[in-house]
């Protein structure tokens, strides 16, 4: 598979799953957290398809198109080892929906991360939150729940708290 190809299934998975979770938390209550902001085109898509909602982004460093940026009371810049401590202190568990993009082309290091991230979110989340990761979040209270259809499995993983 070319690596076009590749990045159009990964593309349709992630905007499938997070259509998918946008009605599994339409009648509920609380913020976004978006773990990897990149060029903010995930972040765009969710101010699109949960309109009124608070939007919080994570990333190492700005590097988003202009237009999709948040402003500094919904950015938070640095490690995760830190940002996600002062979230905890200033948001709370209150997230309802979190997406994780933090695949990084390194597959072990990127597992890693995402094993670590499984231990450090239950703190920000709302009961019943969903999450959408790129990589496994593997943690033993949560459900995988089922993918959309068309999504293959591995692809994208979603999961209920």
């Amino acid at each position: 598979m070319s690596r076009l190809d590749s990045v159009i299934r990964r593309l349709t998975a992630q905007r499938a799953c997070l259509g998918l979770a946008a009605s599994l938390i339409e009648d509920r209550d609380g913020h976004v957290l978006e773990l990897g902001l990149g060029n903010g085109r995930t972040f765009d898509h969710l101010r699109e398809i949960l309109p009124g909602r608070e939007i919080f982004c994570f990333d190492r460093q700005v590097a988003a198109h202009p237009d999709c940026i948040p402003d500094g009371e919904h950015l938070f810049l640095g490690e995760l080892e830190t940002t996600l401590t002062q979230a905890v202190a200033r948001l709370g568990a209150k997230a309802i929906l979190v997406h994780v993009d933090i695949g990084s082309g390194d597959e072990d290091a990127s597992r890693r991360l995402g094993a670590w991230l499984a231990g450090q979110l239950p703190a920000l989340l709302a009961p019943r939150a969903v999450l959408i990761s790129d990589q496994p979040l593997p943690h033993p209270g949560w459900r995988t729940l089922d993918l959309p259809e068309g999504v293959k499995s591995g692809r994208y993983f979603l999961y209920r708290a």
